[in-house]
């Protein structure tokens, strides 16, 4: 009799916990949706401090406010975990233009510096080299000597998925202005990495080869740059251009840190984070003010319901992610110097768009169990699916080779028309899209902390 009663409970037994986690996730964005803070928040990062490039004294400040907001909280403690940031400045207002015959110019050019660039040392001016890409400027590289390389990289508009277009056009920035100067280039413009149909240009880090000259680098307007690309590959087009970037010595900083130390598992740890800093010529408000703020909302939220995870959950918020990674690094250096056992790591570094899915970096099998969880996360608006990860969160493997990587996907068709441009304002952040990715970050951090990551 005992062993049929128990039979015919199985299925109610097995229904349990499903609904619990229903129950729990629609209490979590109700409280998100109703009284979440996070667009508060990002109005005071973004209009009360501003920009936030690594070592600028906003940076500073952000940290401060980071830990003292964090800690208005109640988590179980904040603390900061101090590293060296570069520190670039950028010198003054960057300039290039069109330059007639006669030496006058023809037309002015909008203009930014990529991050990590060099000052030009004065005006410099020469003909225009307008390159395809880096295949050409290997074919013509008897032509580069004293000439200004411009590297028409267009994001791809036929490949829908903008991040892929990124990923594909980024070495162009990265990488061009070493490339031409290896050739005897005295400087580097580019397209910017933009989807927008503007002229908004956008910086972005740059890295010299150390083995070659160390050239100023600049990125147009869209506008800009395919008019000049389309005149240079018709007829010997002069250019103008003056940079003032330099670098002081690295600066001090901080990680923020909060916690909820695990009541079952409190040696494995959960990590969510976006970075603090941003370039220094908008807010930072996509990139990555939201991705801040976001993680400050699911330790809010955790708090206002009272919830107690099984494992340690980390809320970072990280220096240095825009020119250096330096705040990521630094977290997965203690890691490994502490031996810590972490399991899982979400980062929020793509915007606050409307939330499509959760991006996972594991095994098939492991996959097979997150996605399990898309019938309590669709209801939001996202799904578990392949690839995940980020900047911040990258090294950390190096502390803990079976820690996963995941982050929030949200809609990214308009992101990269305001990323590192001057466009990136807080009054480009929509409420409602930007709660709703904190619902689906809390939702899915819940899981694993109920469920683990093992199967």
């Amino acid at each position: 009799m005992r062993i049929f009663l128990f039979l015919l409970c199985l299925p109610f037994i097995a229904s349990a916990q499903p609904n619990k986690d229903s129950v729990m996730i629609k209490r979590m964005a109700d409280e998100i949706m109703t009284n979440g803070k996070a667009y508060d928040l990002l109005r005071e990062l973004t209009k009360n401090i501003g920009g936030r490039l690594a070592g600028s004294p906003e940076q500073h400040e952000a940290a401060i406010w980071g830990k003292k907001s964090m800690e208005a909280f109640g988590p179980d403690k904040v603390y900061f975990q101090p590293c060296k940031t570069p520190n670039w400045k950028r010198g003054g207002k960057d300039f290039a233009a069109i330059i007639g015959a006669d030496g006058a110019i023809n037309k002015k050019l909008a203009v930014m510096a990529l991050g990590n660039s060099l000052a030009s040392k004065g005006l410099i001016e020469g003909e225009v080299l307008a390159v395809a890409n880096f295949d050409e400027l290997e074919k013509r590289k008897n032509e580069v000597k004293g000439k200004v390389v411009y590297f028409h990289s267009v994001m791809d508009p036929n490949t829908i998925e903008t991040s892929k277009a990124y990923e594909d056009a980024y070495s162009y920035r990265s990488s061009g202005p070493s490339r031409a100067a290896k050739y005897g280039a005295i400087g580097v413009m580019i397209h910017s990495l933009s989807t927008a149909p503007d002229n908004e240009p956008q910086t972005g880090v740059m890295e010299y080869n150390d083995s070659f000259p160390k050239i100023p680098a600049v990125a147009l307007g869209p506008n800009d740059a395919k008019d000049l690309y389309a005149q240079a590959r018709k007829k010997a087009v002069r250019v103008q251009m003056q940079t003032y970037g330099y670098f002081l010595p690295d600066a001090d900083e901080n990680n923020v840190v909060a916690e909820l130390k695990g009541t079952e598992f409190p040696n494995e740890i959960i990590t969510i984070g976006g970075h603090l800093d941003s370039w220094d010529v908008n807010e930072g408000a996509h990139d990555d003010g939201t991705g801040v703020v976001h993680t400050m909302e699911v330790l809010r939220v955790m708090k206002a319901l009272n919830y107690h995870p099984k494992h340690t959950i980390r809320f970072v918020l990280f220096a240095n992610e825009e020119n250096g990674g330096k705040g990521g690094l630094k977290y997965a250096e203690l890691a490994k110097t502490n031996k810590e056992k972490h399991i899982l790591a979400l980062e929020s570094d793509d915007g606050g768009f409307t939330p499509r899915a959760i991006g996972i970096l594991c095994s098939a099998a492991q996959l097979k169990k997150f996605q399990s969880w898309n019938p309590l996360l669709k209801p939001f608006g996202t799904e578990v699916m392949p690839g995940g990860g980020g900047a911040d969160i990258e090294p950390l493997p190096t502390a803990d080779k079976n820690v996963i990587l995941s982050s929030l996907v949200p809609d990214s068709q308009r992101y990269f028309d305001l990323h590192h441009a001057k466009t990136d304002v807080f009054e480009n952040v929509n409420k409602r899209e930007l709660l709703l990715g904190a619902v689906n970050i809390a939702a899915f951090i819940y899981l694993v902390d109920q469920h683990g990551v093992n199967l």
